[in-house]
């Protein structure tokens, strides 16, 4: 990562300065550590509610571990990117929980949405729950089925757990890589049981139960 946002150059062949760098990754570290943290908890936690998926999950990552040559340490991005129903996991976790509730944007020019105006100027807040729990764009949306994910490819505007456009999250791709390491050691080696199943969950500043999801972590075999 260093490397890059060293080598990076706009089309003028300006590339960042020391402040920059260092601006940009205080923002990965800051940013990405709460946000990817709690996606994480929360993917572990339905997971385990649900055994089904658990083990079809722990399968994928036991036949990703038996393909590994015994010379190779750790895993590489070609073993990453064979956690297909990982993914799925991953993907139906950031719709449902919307680490990310909201964005704001500015209109550029006046514009009528559904029959309103917004005047020039006017600050919007986009509200990204109301898209991931439309039922005409996922069917029984307060279901966790990460099987709605396997060869569906959202359109523009119906996934927006990074965002969208110009101002996408350019941490996304790092963000899904670090959930999906954690959870593939996770499947391999341990379970999780909650003190408290039906604590109640606070939304603010990212959705989470008020004890922290405060529960047993148990080291099983693969």
């Amino acid at each position: 990562m260093m490397d890059r946002l060293i080598e990076a150059q706009d089309e003028r062949g300006r590339h960042l300065d020391d402040d920059e760098i260092i601006d940009v990754l205080v923002m990965y570290l800051n940013a990405g550590h709460e946000s990817s943290g709690h996606i994480t908890m929360w993917a572990t936690v339905f997971l385990q509610e649900n055994p089904d998926m658990f083990a079809r999950a722990k399968a994928e990552q036991e036949a990703i571990m038996r393909s590994i040559p015994s010379s190779q340490r750790g895993l590489t991005l070609r073993d990453f990117r064979k956690m297909e129903y990982l993914s799925q996991v991953i993907d139906e976790t950031l719709r449902l929980v919307n680490i990310s509730f909201v964005s704001f944007r500015q209109a550029t020019r006046d514009v009528f949405v559904n029959g309103y105006l917004i005047p020039k100027g006017w600050k919007v807040q986009l509200w990204y729950r109301s898209v991931h729990m439309d039922p005409q764009v996922y069917p029984d949306p307060t279901k966790f089925d990460p099987s709605r994910w396997e060869g569906h490819s959202p359109r523009a505007g119906t996934f927006l757990a990074f965002g969208l456009g110009a101002r996408l999250c350019p941490g996304n791709d790092l963000a899904k890589l670090e959930i999906s390491v954690f959870l593939h050691h996770f499947l391999l080696g341990y379970k999780l049981a909650r003190t408290n199943p039906r604590c109640r969950v606070r939304y603010l500043p990212h959705p989470r139960p008020v004890d922290n999801c405060l529960a047993k972590i148990t080291r099983v075999g693969s």
